[in-house]
């Protein structure tokens, strides 16, 4: 018997359901559309440091990466989840920036780091929301690159639709100058290893350029590793995908977090903080306090 191999075909979207929510912080003013199919959204109410949460979607044994050409996106490991889609829109409709590395800009290189981009179909709900949480402009994209190895006509560099940031190394910076950058592209250089980057130096760099509160993280697994090890990550938003993607023994796909290891030394525990599902996909939250 042959043994079909395809890509489920994404549902219509339909409100998630709210399974557990822990009532803290304050409710964001959700314009209805997106209300009816997210429910409530809270987050902390603004402090002194900026709120820094993450966003992935995993298979069920834990792969968020096929690391495979043509495939190596979320979709391929969401199944092409609208409802993981509308989430991603909606955490980046409220992000005053957002965060991730080359290997994510590398798997899909012609997308830009906004709501809309990633579901226009809710562009403008997302505008709506923004404008009412005052933020009038896009979300600063942050690239984060070791060395410098950037093609800076891509669209989210050359377009101009969006602010951005490349956080780099001193000779990453050197590489990067040699290319004519958009008005719309700013480049710093921190203090590294190697091309090996601190997060908290790589916060440090966003806040001098942005000053907002609400910081999103989109990775890639080994920069996300760096913000755990450091541990400046608040929370992390998780969607758990029907999906078991497999692995050989010395494989290349990759984990939510690589690069560091934790346990058993000092393992790293969340708190779960809110629970939502839609179909047999599970939106998870998790604090770290």
């Amino acid at each position: 018997m042959s043994r079909r191999n395809s890509t489920p075909r994404a549902p219509p979207l339909t409100p998630l359901a709210t399974l557990f929510e822990l009532k803290g912080g304050r409710v964001l003013p959700l314009p209805a559309r997106l209300a009816r199919l997210y429910g409530s959204l809270r987050m902390p109410r603004a402090g002194a440091h900026p709120h820094i949460i993450s966003n992935f979607v995993t298979t069920l044994d834990g792969v968020v990466s096929l690391n495979v050409k043509g495939h190596a996106s979320g979709s391929d490991i969401s199944g092409f989840s609208v409802q993981d889609r509308m989430v991603m829109g909606l955490l980046r409709a409220i992000a005053d920036v957002v965060i991730i590395g080359t290997g994510t800009l590398d798997a899909d290189r012609h997308h830009i780091w906004t709501a809309e981009d990633i579901f226009p179909e809710l562009a403008d709900e997302y505008r709506q929301l923004r404008t009412a949480l005052g933020k009038h402009r896009p979300p600063l994209n942050v690239i984060v690159s070791g060395n410098g190895h950037l093609d800076l006509d891509l669209p989210v560099f050359a377009s101009g639709k969006v602010p951005v940031l490349i956080v780099t190394t001193t000779a990453g910076a050197r590489q990067l100058r040699k290319q004519k950058a958009s008005a719309a592209v700013q480049i710093r250089a921190v203090r590294s290893v190697g091309t090996i980057m601190r997060a908290s130096s790589i916060i440090n760099q966003v806040r001098r350029v942005n000053a907002g509160k609400l910081i999103l993280v989109e990775g890639g697994p080994q920069l996300l590793g760096d913000f755990y090890e450091e541990r400046v990550l608040d929370e992390q938003f998780l969607t758990l995908a029907p999906q078991i993607a497999g692995r050989q023994i010395d494989d290349r796909q990759f984990s939510l977090v690589m690069g560091q290891m934790f346990a058993p030394r000092s393992p790293v525990w969340g708190t779960l903080v809110d629970l939502r599902r839609g179909g047999s996909h599970l939106f998870l939250r998790y604090s770290f306090p």
